[in-house]
Parts: structure tokens; sequence; C-alpha cells
């Protein structure tokens, strides 16, 4: 099983951007679908989105269309988060998440029968206004 570190976090001013990393040790990466969620203060936690295995395809909720992308490079066992534009409510902690199925990736946070094999410990962003 993998484990995962988030890093990239801090204090960024509104309108610019920012770069999350989730970077894998312990496990084959690449067969992992990977996710990024965000819990802001005194939310439940969200899907941001989600990238299958080989970082062909990718899944994003609606709520963030536009300003997030995600991607991977399995040659360095690690999963970007780039965030454009960013905005105060934006503020939150970003975890990563691993599972073999991108289903449960894209569903963990609706489905309460449901759990990702791994989390990430998080990583806070602080977006000032």
């Amino acid at each position: 099983q993998v484990q995962l570190v988030e890093s990239g976090g801090g204090l960024v001013q509104a309108g610019g951007s920012l770069r999350l990393s989730c970077t894998a040790s312990g496990g084959a990466f690449s067969t992992y679908a990977m996710g990024w969620f965000r819990q802001a203060p005194g939310k439940e936690r969200e899907l941001i989105g989600a990238i299958t295995k080989s970082g062909g395809s990718t899944y994003y909720a609606d709520s963030v269309k536009d300003r997030f992308t995600i991607s991977r490079d399995n040659a360095k066992n690690t999963v970007y988060l780039q965030i454009y534009s960013l905005k105060p409510e934006d503020t939150a902690v970003y975890y990563c998440g691993a599972d073999p199925i991108l289903h449960t990736l894209v569903v963990v946070t609706t489905d309460e029968d449901k759990d990702l094999e791994v989390w990430g410990q998080g990583t806070r962003v602080t977006v000032s206004s």
C-alpha cells in the first residue's frame, strides 16, 4: 500500500495560482487512480477531481471546473493539482487520495459505504483577499 504526502500549500493572494503535489511511496503508484479533495473550515470534505491510472483521463466536480487541473507523472510517483485564479473561498485543507478504482474516488464523499484505500495527511491553503 502506498503512502501519500501532499505539499505546496501555504498563504496566497486572491487571483494567484498554486500547484499542489502529492507524492507516493511504498507501493505501485501507477496501479492507483488518484483524486484531490478539499475540506474548508466548518464544511464537509468535497471532491475536486480524479485522474486515471495512466493519466489519460480526468474527472472534475462541476463546482471547480475551469480553475483546477489535475495531472500526474508516474515516473515521479506524483500527482499534481494546479489551481488558477484563487479565491478566498478556496481556503481549505487539500487532500489527495488513492484507490485502484476511479469510481470510488468520485463517489467517496457522497457514499458513506465507500472509503479510499489511502488518504494523504493534507496540506493547508489559505487565500487572502
